[in-house]
Formats: structure tokens, sequence, C-alpha cells
């Protein structure tokens, strides 16, 4: 048996090219953890109608970015300056849930090195069922698969660990400091969106995003901020108030300087580099607002990394 801790960073993935954005959505759209469409054996026939109609807008959103996701390479760039970090007991991999690397891929590799002692840690920082909870059973089916057995802890959350917390301050004082008059901005949180009805059912995901931002806040002191929800789809009813709504609200009383904060995203993708970078650049230029900015996502930087490195040492294990 191997004295090496395998550590596993869990992220949702993206398409690698044009043509895998069809798999990718449909992979997405069969997860039953998001989205359950009529009865089990009905959801891949459904997805499958729902992916051929979104798909090709989807794609031509990724030829504006590059033809493709960078969350596979930003990941693997995080996995390395955490090996780094944490020292040379520890290996660190990557899974994805809806692409290129899965789950039993990111295993296979740890088997392969003789790893039987695994360390997975959701790189979503707010729990919700739909995005942490999904890779965690995903991963546990495909362990149970394994032989030997893997032991396997778990770190499912991290919304409020006080190194998460100082990353995102250091990356919105940056952002800060490029504007003429701090006192004009409009700080403003923009956190994927989720159908009202998994908060309902009892899902942490709102009271996790809210204590970020209350913590953040606690740091910055006096700027204006606001919350909204970006990345709706579908009829049913999702958290309120939306991210287009709040720029309407923020233009109508006249604000002309608006820092968007991404929050449940800690690196770069489709919602930060096209949904906010170029949908709602345009939608806040057409409603007169002059500066419109994103805070800089935490990527590699250096307290995300170290903040990684502690969860994944069990310090400050409220947090696990």
């Amino acid at each position: 048996m191997s004295e090496i801790t395998g550590v596993i960073l869990l992220q949702m993935g993206g398409p690698d090219s044009v043509e895998s954005v069809e798999p990718f959505l449909y992979n997405l759209f069969s997860d039953r953890d998001i989205i359950k469409i009529g009865p089990a054996f009905m959801q891949p026939f459904i997805a499958r109608m729902i992916v051929k109609r979104r798909a090709p807008k989807s794609a031509a959103n990724y030829r504006q970015i590059g033809g493709k996701s960078p969350l596979r390479e930003l990941t693997e760039q995080q996995a390395a300056a955490l090996e780094i970090s944490l020292g040379g007991s520890y290996r660190c991999f990557v899974a994805m849930r809806y692409w290129h690397p899965f789950a039993h891929e990111a295993l296979a590799a740890i088997q392969k090195e003789g790893i039987q002692k695994i360390i997975a840690v959701s790189l979503y920082p707010h729990y919700s069922r739909a995005t942490s909870g999904s890779s965690f059973n995903d991963l546990e089916r495909w362990l149970k698969k394994c032989s030997p057995a893997v032991k396997l802890r778990s770190v499912r959350q991290f919304f409020d660990h006080p190194l998460y917390i100082k990353a995102l301050v250091e990356k919105i004082e940056q952002s800060l400091a490029t504007f003429t008059d701090r006192s004009k901005v409009q700080l403003f949180f923009s956190a994927h969106s989720l159908p009202q009805s998994f908060i309902t059912d009892g899902d942490p995901y709102l009271d996790h995003i809210q204590a970020t931002v209350r913590l953040v806040m606690d740091q910055l002191g006096s700027v204006s901020h606001h919350l909204a929800f970006q990345s709706r789809a579908g009829p049913v009813k999702w958290l309120e108030p939306s991210t287009g709504d709040k720029l309407k609200e923020l233009a109508a009383a006249g604000h002309t300087d608006i820092l968007m904060v991404p929050l449940s995203f800690v690196s770069d993708h489709i919602e930060t580099l096209h949904e906010i970078d170029i949908e709602y650049r345009e939608v806040a230029e057409h409603l007169g607002i002059t500066t419109f900015r994103r805070m800089e996502s935490l990527n590699s930087s250096s307290l995300f990394i170290q903040c990684l490195t502690e969860l994944v040492q069990g310090k400050d294990t409220g947090h696990m």
C-alpha cells in the first residue's frame, strides 16, 4: 500500500472542443441530481431532445471564448499548485462531472499508483445537491467498484473558510483599485442560480451564498453591494433576483460603475467568460452603465491554493 495520499479536485467540467459541446450537455441534462425530467427511464431520451435544441447556441458561445472551456486546464493548474503546496506525500488529480477526465478515469490513475487513501475536495464552495452532491454521488458510485477498496475523506464545502474569504477580498480590492471613485462602485455578487424548489426542500446553497457575501462585506466595509443569480434555464421558478433584472434596477437608479463578483465559480469558464464578460456587458452598456468590470477569478491565486491546502490537511475542520 502506497504511503501517498491521493487528492481529487471535483469540478463540473466543460467541453474541450466545439464538437464535444453536445455530448457534454447530454451528460449534464441526463443527471437526475440536477434535474428530474419525467420517469428515470425516459430522461435520456428527453435530455437528447433538449440538447439538440440548445447545442447550436451553446457551441456558438464556446466559439466566442476560444472554441472550448478552459476549465480542465485551470483545474489541472490548481491541482499542480496544490501538489507543490502539500509536499511529497500527496498526489493531486482532477475529476470532472460531465466531461473528461471523469471520476472513473481519475480513480484508475490513482489505483495505478497503488494509492488507497483519497481526499476528495469539491471546488464548489457552496454546497448544493446539484453540484457538490452530484459529484460526490458519482465518485462514490465508482469507488464501490474499486479493488482493493479505497478509503475516502470528503471536503464538501468551504463557503466560510477564512482563506477563501480572504482570497475573494484580495481580488475584489484589486478590482476596486481600478475605479476612479471607489465610493460610486456597486459591488455586484452574481451566483449561479438554482430552482427555488431546491431551497424549499432544504438545500443549503442559498444560506451558504449569503454567508459568503456577509463575511466578505465584513472585511470590505462601506462599499454598496448587491446579490443576484445568473444562468437560469427552463420554466420553473428560480432564485431571485436575476442578474439581468438587478442590472436594470441599478441602471434605473443612476448607477454607472459596476464591479461583478462571480460567486460559486472559483475558475473561469463559460459563465464568467461569456455570460458575464460578453452577454451581461452588452446588457449593461445598453442600459447606460459606463464602467462594467468583473473581478478576476480565483483560479490559482496563492491565497486560494493555501485554502485548498488547509482543507486537504484537515485544518479548520468545521468546514468539512
